[in-house]
């Protein structure tokens, strides 16, 4: 009976902090979604520049975290993170919306790219530092709940077994109002941007982050802030500054004796309250006994030459991680396109339910989430133990071959996406006969683009996913800081690799009067479908390369397998 109250639920910090980072991803879901709409239809951008500033902000709110986060875990306390940069993201919400009421109000109906550039930086900085501190702020709470039940009287073995379903608990409800949050600011945004304008379908989002300042200050009594010991990462290098300081030293010719045990010992303790866990004790226990006794002194030798080359050690397992990061950069850029041209494909089409309702094209970005909420439980259900049974072992599929799953499904999704955009130019070309034709619609429906949708919230079951599980499982534990940075900068390079290829296609389609520009602002004349082809093309390529990097790969884990056999025990 204990144990059943022990697992009965969340404590009330962390139910809080999930409806929190729930109405965060609302509110940045109903503006990122359908923003190109915005800058296309309102701020009076091309197709290809609308495209190129929406992926050059999102690769810029992507790796704003891998520079934030470390900041904030060593020098800021995390609820007043928490508070600046929500009133920071406030402001910027605040001032998209300005730009549109002012827009409305023009006489020309012009909007100044100054102040609209400045705003989305704002939005960026906010989002860039609140994100890794509300998770980190959510882990707290969830580490205190954890504590008190390793309080309880219960046996040791129940005890896991609490700490396990509480943790499930709290990723999956946390993931859920992440989802959920997404999902609504998808559809419902989407649809009063379109229906009642862009004036109220910013400040909604607005009033959103307005509204979350207001429920996180009102759980300031039942928070559970940093432990003291967190002040001792005051004084520590993160991962990032222990490889740059390598580097700076090998160029200087600096002595290895940089690299000192106290140091290691600081960056252990750091690394392990980035993974959200409580310091063990024994970091101070081994400090003593190395001071007090004299058997010891052999292991202190050893870590002493442990770290001599822990800058190099970092170096190459970055080196080593590389080719497959990069492989996966293409992934990240057919992701992109939901949000930009396939936005732009789905505004030309019928949109039509009915005599008066209109589909906003961005709400079909709700069917990536809706295939990722509705199919992940038959990945883990049937897919998973039906690869166990073909391969004969307790895993089933691999880390690897569930990203290259996913790769190959959004190379199906892009070339989908090219036969149908090739289908509506066609349509196109025909109608243009007509007495009665429509410049701005083909006669064509939108559910023709669910395909390419679902395809990529299946890829997203395999490869975000199994993305997070390698990057995690390949780093140590003193650089699990980098894990996530490598995982994270895929999305934010890729997004730079997506506005920089649009520029490449774009000079070269548009370089001689024979060619015609494929991101033409008439989507009658645009060619879309050889820009699909071209992502086809290259993301096979990468796909090819990846697969031979998979056979060469020598998993981290396995090393460190290999060198526990070896070590004296």
């Amino acid at each position: 009976m204990d144990l059943e109250q022990k697992t009965r639920g969340l404590g009330k910090s962390c139910a809080l902090l999930i409806v929190i980072a729930g109405m965060e991803r609302y509110a940045f879901k109903g503006v990122a979604s359908n923003l190109v709409t915005y800058l296309t239809d309102v701020v009076k951008m091309s197709n290809s520049r609308a495209a190129k500033t929406v992926n050059t902000w999102a690769g810029f709110t992507s790796m704003l975290p891998l520079f934030s986060a470390p900041l904030a875990d060593a020098y800021w306390d995390r609820f007043f993170t928490i508070l600046v940069s929500s009133s920071v993201y406030f402001v910027g919400l605040v001032g998209l919306t300005w730009t549109a009421f002012a827009g409305s109000r023009s006489a020309t109906k012009t909007i100044s790219t100054y102040f609209l550039y400045s705003s989305l930086c704002l939005v960026s900085i906010g989002l860039g530092v609140l994100n890794p501190s509300l998770q980190a702020f959510g882990a707290d709470q969830l580490d205190h709940e954890l504590d008190k039940d390793s309080e309880s009287e219960l046996p040791s073995g129940d005890q896991k077994d609490v700490k396990a379903t509480r943790k499930t608990q709290f990723f999956q409800w946390w993931y859920f109002g992440v989802c959920t949050g997404s999902l609504m600011g998808v559809t419902v945004m989407a649809y009063i941007q379109d229906t009642f304008g862009w004036v109220l379908g910013f400040a909604i989002p607005g009033i959103a982050m307005f509204l979350l300042i207001l429920l996180f200050l009102s759980g300031c009594g039942i928070y559970v802030y940093g432990p003291v010991a967190r002040l001792k990462t005051k004084t520590t290098a993160t991962p990032f500054e222990k490889i740059l300081k390598f580097i700076k030293g090998r160029a200087v010719k600096k002595q290895r004796s940089k690299y000192t045990l106290a140091d290691e010992e600081d960056l252990d303790a750091m690394e392990l309250e980035l993974q959200e866990r409580p310091l063990c004790k024994c970091d101070d226990t081994e400090a003593e006994d190395i001071e007090t006794t004299s058997t010891t002194a052999k292991k202190l030798v050893d870590e002493s030459s442990k770290t001599v080359f822990s800058g190099l050690d970092n170096v190459k397992l970055v080196l080593h991680l590389l080719p497959i990061w990069t492989m996966l950069l293409m992934f990240a850029v057919i992701f992109q396109q939901p949000a930009t041209f396939f936005t732009k494909q789905g505004m030309t089409m019928k949109r039509n339910i009915g005599s008066s309702f209109k589909i906003p094209p961005a709400t079909l970005q709700s069917t990536i989430t809706l295939s990722i909420i509705l199919l992940m439980p038959l990945y883990d259900k049937i897919l998973i133990p039906i690869t166990k049974r073909i391969k004969n072992n307790g895993k089933g599929i691999s880390v690897m071959e569930r990203m290259g799953v996913g790769m190959f499904l959004s190379i199906i999704a892009i070339v989908i996406a090219a036969i149908v955009e090739r289908k509506r130019l066609d349509i196109s070309q025909k109608v243009k006969a007509l007495p009665d034709y429509d410049p701005e619609t083909v006669p064509l429906s939108i559910f023709w683009l669910l395909p390419q949708y679902i395809l990529l919230g299946i890829s997203d079951i395999f490869t975000v996913v199994g993305m997070q599980e390698f990057f995690y499982s390949e780093v140590p534990v003193r650089m699990r800081t980098m894990g996530f940075a490598l995982y994270t900068s895929v999305f934010g390079v890729g997004s730079f690799v997506s506005a920089a290829l649009i520029s490449i296609v774009e000079a070269y389609s548009s370089s001689t009067g024979e060619r015609q520009n494929w991101f033409a602002d008439d989507m009658s004349e645009a060619r879309l479908d050889k820009y699909y082809w071209l992502l086809a093309l290259t993301s096979t390529l990468s796909f090819v390369v990846y697969i031979v990097l998979c056979k060469y790969f020598k998993s981290s884990s396995d090393q460190g397998g290999e060198e526990e056999e070896k070590a004296p025990k």
